[in-house]
Order: C-alpha cells, then sequence, then structure tokens
C-alpha cells in the first residue's frame, strides 16, 4: 500500500474519498505550518474548498492550536457561514470573512492560506512592500497583490474589495496584518507561502545589513518573470514533488493528522 492510498483508507462513511483526502492534505498543512513556527496560538487560518459543485470549504475549529488539527476535526461551513459539520468548536468570524471572499469569486482557489508571522507582517507593514531583491522574491513579486488595512476582518462589506485587490493573484500582502496564498491545491499554497515568508525573511534581514542591497538588472528580473508564469508547471512541482516529500516528513514526525 503507498503512502497515498495507507492516508485515505479510512474513509468515515458520511462524506466522500474526495473530500476526505481534501481534508488529510489539510490537517497536514496546519501541522506543517505549526512545525516551522508560523502559527499564532488559535488564530490565522487555512481553508481548502470540498470537491463538488456547492461552493462549501473546509476551516479550521476556532480554539485548537494547529498542532492539534486532524482530518476529521475540520469545520465545513457554505459561503454564509453556516456550519455543515458538527463540531465542539465554532469558527473565526474574522477567517470566515477572508476565506469566504476568496472561495466565492475564485473557482481555481483550492485552498487559501493566511498568517500572521513576524517577517511577514513586518514587510507588510512596510511602505515599500515585498522588493525583488533576489531570486525567491522574484519566485513570488510578479504575481504579488496589496490589500490595505481596513479594522479587524469582521465586516462582510470589505469582501468586494479583497476580491478586487487580489484579482487573479495567487500572493498577497494584506497591509499592516499577514500573508495570504491562494492554490488550487493545498499543495501549491502551501509552497507558494513558503517561498513568500522565505521573502520576506530575507528583506528583513537585508534591510537589518543596511539600506542597499546589491543591484538586479531589470532584464533578469523580466526573464525570471517570463519563466515562472507557468501555473500548470508550478502546480504540477507542488503536487508531485514537494508535497509528497512534506507529507514523508510529516509522517515522520506525527503522523495523528490523518486521524
Amino acid at each position: 500500500m503507498s503512502p497515498a492510498e495507507a492516508r485515505l483508507k479510512q474513509v468515515p462513511a458520511d462524506m466522500t474519498e474526495a473530500e476526505w483526502s481534501q481534508r488529510v492534505n489539510l490537517a497536514a498543512c496546519y501541522r506543517l505550518i505549526a512545525h516551522y513556527g508560523w502559527d499564532d496560538l488559535v488564530d490565522t487560518h487555512i481553508s481548502a474548498r470540498v470537491p463538488g459543485p456547492e461552493h462549501h470549504f473546509l476551516i479550521n475549529p476556532y480554539g485548537l492550536m494547529f498542532d492539534e488539527i486532524t482530518a476529521l476535526s475540520l469545520v465545513k461551513v457554505d459561503l454564509d457561514g453556516n456550519q455543515l459539520t458538527r463540531s465542539d468548536y465554532s469558527i473565526n468570524p474574522a477567517g470566515f470573512t477572508i476565506h469566504s471572499a476568496i472561495h466565492e469569486v475564485r473557482e481555481d482557489a483550492g485552498c487559501v492560506l493566511h498568517l500572521h508571522t513576524p517577517d511577514g507582517t513586518a514587510v507588510a507593514s512596510c511602505a515599500e512592500g515585498l522588493l525583488p531583491l533576489n531570486q525567491t522574491a522574484q519566485l513570488v513579486t510578479w504575481d504579488l497583490a496589496y490589500h490595505d488595512y481596513e479594522g479587524l476582518a469582521l465586516d462582510h462589506d470589505e469582501r468586494p474589495r479583497l476580491q478586487k485587490d487580489l484579482g487573479n493573484k495567487n500572493h498577497m500582502l494584506l497591509r499592516n496584518h499577514g500573508t495570504l496564498t491562494v492554490g488550487r491545491s493545498v499543495a501549491s499554497a502551501f509552497e507558494r507561502m513558503f517561498h513568500l515568508e522565505r521573502a520576506c525573511t530575507m528583506q528583513v534581514r537585508i534591510r537589518m545589513l543596511g539600506p542597499t542591497a546589491y543591484p538586479i538588472d531589470q532584464a533578469v528580473i523580466d526573464k525570471n518573470t517570463a519563466l515562472l508564469n507557468n501555473p500548470d508547471r508550478q502546480e504540477l512541482r507542488s503536487t508531485t514533488l514537494v508535497w509528497p516529500a512534506l507529507l514523508r516528513k510529516l509522517d515522520r514526525l506525527d503522523p495523528s493528522y490523518k486521524n
């Protein structure tokens, strides 16, 4: 039995194999966020759309730490915020506002990932934003959107502005707030966040060294943008190379996410 088959062997009777697979991958993503130290107590959120015609998505139960989340504990909601599965926990209303906005208009949003890390939030709070100072940043900056801070995301009236600002981009800096990525799959949303967070950390460290970064010719930046603007190739890399390796790491550390 392959590792993927082992992760899916105990599909609950009340859900499809496709939903269970999405639950397992999303729970794994929560555990990986905790592993990399990107979590923020019980706050921030990752959501994943449930495969099917309905715009239902899975999100964390509000009150569990990320390293406690399992496939079965994830809460399924609709675009109106109704919980469709039983849980001892509710969902974070601010998380619902942000994630429902994106799932509502982006058919390709299989997963939406939002964080409040120190370096990501630091760069999001700087007027210059994220600059293409190095190769890692250039994986992101060509596909990066910005959304101005409007306070705690409790007002559903903010959703159209968030949708407009994101457009068809897959990385976003929420000004004075944090980072966000979108992927067709949990795998690609996570890999995008890995590069976005690392680029932010690199920029913070560069600025600590002084105000001047070694310049990169614009022609080189344009060359990299042309090479990177291939979403099909990126999705294939995320799902077939990066994500299976991350799941193997997680299985060695703690396989209980699959429960």
